[in-house]
């Protein structure tokens, strides 16, 4: 029998939980939070920013807001004897992975990013790239007038001087001025199909797309639509992980660093997931 560490031996004190922090609302985030919610011994609490009306929750205990700052958060995973952390923040979340970095330094707790892999295009696809969503607003003009723009609603600032343009902004929650003078809003959340994303843009006359490289397949639909109907697609390049952290591309990858991190055996992190495979 695998041997709990959760347990101490005969006559010795009880040992505390090891806690883990989870960053992020991602479906990644949420996987992860499953397979180790229940493990025992383990504490896990994920952290959401809180810039969506109604989240979908992961298991286990949750907080919702910021640290505040980098030293807020290294402050907290002293306070809450945090063991390791995992941030499995959206690829664009840039400031809180760098806060993420800066806090386990100087907390000395490790780090890992959980990141999924980037988009590459395919035969038939019409992509450009962009480094950031100012150059994106940059090459819009030559590439089309009637634009589906898939980049959230925080960064529409980039777009308020294309008054020539009309945009189809799709996001979770209403966006906030300032914002395209020519623009409709569609509330909506994926995952999304082939077949709805390709009468979307039909329906409006969509001649170019734009998204941010988040790697979702719950987003990638519209990539497909988009190649069937001959569109350009205008891709923002996602920002590089801070420099020294390790970054893996799954939560499978995730809870293998998470058992040699911790010294955990791998079987007990993963009992409950293994338990809702085979139900």
């Amino acid at each position: 029998m695998t041997p709990n560490p959760a347990e101490a031996a005969p006559g010795a004190r009880p040992r505390r939980p090891r806690h883990v922090l989870i960053l992020g609302g991602t479906t990644e985030a949420r996987r992860l939070a499953a397979e180790v919610a229940d493990a025992p011994g383990l504490r896990v609490t994920s952290s959401l920013a809180g810039r969506v009306a109604e989240p979908r929750l992961p298991a286990g205990q949750v907080r919702i807001g910021g640290f505040g700052g980098p030293e807020g958060l290294a402050r907290w995973l002293r306070e809450q004897q945090v063991d390791a952390v995992i941030d499995a923040t959206h690829p664009f979340a840039g400031t809180i992975s760098f806060n993420a970095a800066r806090a386990a330094a100087t907390a000395h707790v490790p780090l890992l990013a959980l990141r999924r892999p980037g988009w590459v295009p395919g035969p038939g696809d019409r992509w450009h790239w962009a480094g950031s969503l100012d150059e994106a607003a940059g090459l819009l003009p030559a590439l089309g007038q009637r634009i589906f723009l898939t980049t959230g609603r925080m960064g529409l600032a980039a777009f308020v001087h294309l008054t020539e343009q009309w945009f189809l902004v799709r996001s979770v929650d209403a966006p906030e001025p300032p914002a395209p003078p020519h623009m409709e809003v569609l509330l909506d959340r994926g995952p999304f199909s082939v077949a709805g994303e390709a009468e979307l843009l039909r329906r409006h006359r969509i001649d170019v797309v734009v998204t941010k490289d988040s790697g979702a397949g719950a987003t990638a639909a519209k990539l497909t639509a988009a190649r069937e109907a001959g569109l350009p697609v205008l891709v923002v390049r996602r920002p590089a992980a801070p420099d020294g952290v390790p970054v893996v591309p799954d939560p499978a990858a995730a809870l293998a660093w998470l058992s040699t991190t911790l010294g955990w055996p791998a079987d007990l992190l993963t009992a409950r997931a293994a338990g809702q495979r085979s139900g």
